[in-house]
């Protein structure tokens, strides 16, 4: 017969119990820790290979993001490459027009501070940072309108930073971009 008291038992399961959970979430902490060390360890060597930057102070006077170029544009190969820039207090352009079941690939920058790049009801939800361009690919299905707000706070303009995108038939996309002939489609007729 044990002469051990019984609140003295329950005691020493609880303490096995206790230095059991102690263990494992030591043991969890550990395995985050090494895991934080090794992906930075890992991306200090090997930065990411598809990181594209750009001049932000430039973005108006040369390449891709000169003003002619912006918008909605048809590529050979029958996509529809769309290019933004956000800047203080508006996006440009304010209103992008997108043909349905087409890739559609975003190319996007900002001019000054970071924005936020959302487009409702979709799974389109980045950040713009100045100096780096930011790629989304995606397609339509259906025609709808969408908002698409900058959600990250960029000065006291930022509740008024928004612009629209219209998603249109394929069919009325190709024959709008046939008979403008220039790069940048508008949602005005």
């Amino acid at each position: 017969m044990s002469t051990e008291h019984p609140s003295h038992a329950s005691a020493d399961i609880a303490a096995r119990i206790e230095r059991k959970w102690a263990i494992l979430v030591i043991g969890i902490l550990c395995v985050l820790v090494a895991m934080t060390i090794f992906t930075g360890l890992h991306w200090a060597m090997m930065p990411p290979s598809r990181v594209e930057t750009v001049r932000p102070e430039t973005l108006n006077v040369s390449g891709e993001f000169i003003e002619s170029n912006l918008g909605s544009a048809v590529e050979a190969d029958g996509s529809v490459t769309v290019r933004i820039v956000a800047q203080q207090y508006s996006f440009t352009p304010q209103c992008l027009l997108i043909p349905t079941d087409t890739p559609i690939t975003f190319r996007a920058t900002s001019a000054d501070v970071v924005h936020g790049f959302l487009i409702t009801n979709t799974n389109i939800n980045s950040m713009l940072e100045p100096g780096y361009i930011s790629t989304f690919k995606t397609t339509f299905t259906q025609p709808a309108e969408h908002l698409m707000p900058c959600h990250e706070f960029c000065g006291t303009g930022h509740q008024g930073m928004w612009a629209h995108v219209k998603v249109i038939d394929k069919t009325a996309f190709l024959k709008m971009a046939n008979a403008n002939g220039s790069r940048r489609l508008s949602c005005v007729k």
